[in-house]
Order: structure tokens, then C-alpha cells, then sequence
């Protein structure tokens, strides 16, 4: 099945290079384009893409506002962030926003094409040159809770098991890894993460590592 995919950055040659180099894979079409954040919400309504390729720093509304509307809105678009800014405050706030992944601009072809995979798949997708610095800006937010109040009530719902599964996702394992590391199907950790989802009421895996560092979960180390 061909992945969908809407690139917004407000820089025409930005645009137009990822659409050559998405469009070079069998599995991946770029059906749109959109130069501002406003734009962005509006082509995912008209087009709807699988996969949002967000520029953070655009007119009008910015990638994380715009991010914020798309997840909002009634739409099974996912938000694949990119931005030369490697920066603290823009990842954490593009993860807030609801975007199910991460990466900088200067992703080689391939690692660009696989984020695209990964986020349309429905897994979590950090830069690894910025995955540490997420954590630790998660230990600084203090004892002021963050949670929405529906899956800090329903946190308590979850099996040890499933609590295993999500403090895992928190650590960036795969299905692959963690059904190695707790010796049980790969299809059974798929079951696991279905159900975490549903009782938390979350949209995917990135919204799942939030709830689990924002709960302190899981801790820098």
C-alpha cells in the first residue's frame, strides 16, 4: 500500500527536494504540498495524506500549532516533524502538540523515507541526537501535572504486563525488541500496546511515551 504524504515548509526548495526524494520510493507519493502552517490543516482535510512532513518554523501558524489542529481534528493523519533547529523546547512541544515523530533536516534520504514508515506504521520516531535530551527535559517539568486527567484516572486500569509494555515504549524499544526482552510473541506485544492505547485513551506510541515520562515512569539514566 502507498504511503500518502503532505509536505509543509514555507521554503520552495525544501519542499520540492523532499518531494523528489519521497517520491523516488515504490511505497511513498507525495500528494501535496503546503507553505504555512494554516495551509497545512487545510490540505489534510482536502487530501487526506497519511503522513503530515511539518516544518516547525513557518508564516501564518506555526508547525506546532498547526500539528495541534491536525491531531484535533477528525483526521488518522500522523505529523513526522522536521526541523534544523535541534533544539530542547521545539521537540518537546512538537510531542505535546501530538506529532508522532521527529527528525532533523539533515536526515539522509533514507532515514527520511523510513521516518515516513515508521510514523505511517503507527511507532514512535525520535532523532537520536536528540532522544537524551527529550528525557531530560521531561525530569525538569517539576511536579505540575500534565496529564490529561482521563488516562491519569484510567492508568490505574492497566495490567503489570501492560505497564511493562509501556514503560518499554518509553524506552524506544520495537515490538521486536521488547517481545525478545520479555520472551513472548511479537503479535502479543502488538495486543499489549493496542490495549495501553485504548484504556489511556491515546492516539499512538509517541502519546504513550509522553503519559509514561510525564507520569515519572521512566527517568533519565
Amino acid at each position: 500500500m502507498t504511503i500518502r504524504v503532505l509536505v509543509a515548509d514555507d521554503q520552495m526548495m525544501v519542499r520540492e527536494g523532499f518531494s523528489v526524494l519521497l517520491n523516488a520510493m515504490p511505497d511513498i507519493e507525495v500528494v501535496g504540498e503546503a507553505v504555512n502552517g494554516r495551509e497545512a490543516v487545510r490540505r489534510v482535510r482536502e487530501l487526506a495524506p497519511d503522513v503530515v512532513l511539518m516544518d516547525i518554523r513557518m508564516p501564518e501558524l506555526n508547525g506546532i500549532e498547526a500539528t495541534r489542529e491536525i491531531v484535533a481534528s477528525d483526521t488518522t493523519a500522523k505529523v513526522l516533524v522536521l526541523t534544523t533547529f535541534d533544539l530542547d523546547e521545539y521537540v518537546y512541544q512538537a510531542l505535546r502538540a501530538g506529532a508522532s515523530g521527529f527528525l532533523l533536516k539533515d536526515a539522509s534520504a533514507r532515514q527520511l523515507a523510513d521516518g515516513v514508515r515508521v510514523v505511517a506504521a503507527g511507532e514512535a520516531l525520535l532523532a537520536p541526537s536528540v532522544t537524551k535530551r527529550l528525557i531530560t527535559e521531561f525530569s525538569k517539568l517539576g511536579d505540575t501535572p500534565r496529564l490529561p486527567p482521563s488516562a491519569q484516572a484510567a492508568y490505574g486500569d492497566l495490567t503489570e504486563r501492560e505497564t511493562e509494555v509501556l514503560i518499554h515504549i518509553a524506552q524506544g524499544l520495537s515490538n521486536a525488541e521488547m517481545a525478545e526482552r520479555l520472551v513472548v510473541a511479537e503479535s502479543t506485544i502488538k495486543t499489549h500496546v493496542s490495549r495501553i492505547l485504548v484504556k489511556l485513551g491515546l492516539r499512538d506510541r509517541t502519546q504513550v511515551a509522553v503519559f509514561a515520562y510525564e507520569a515519572r515512569l521512566v527517568t533519565p539514566g
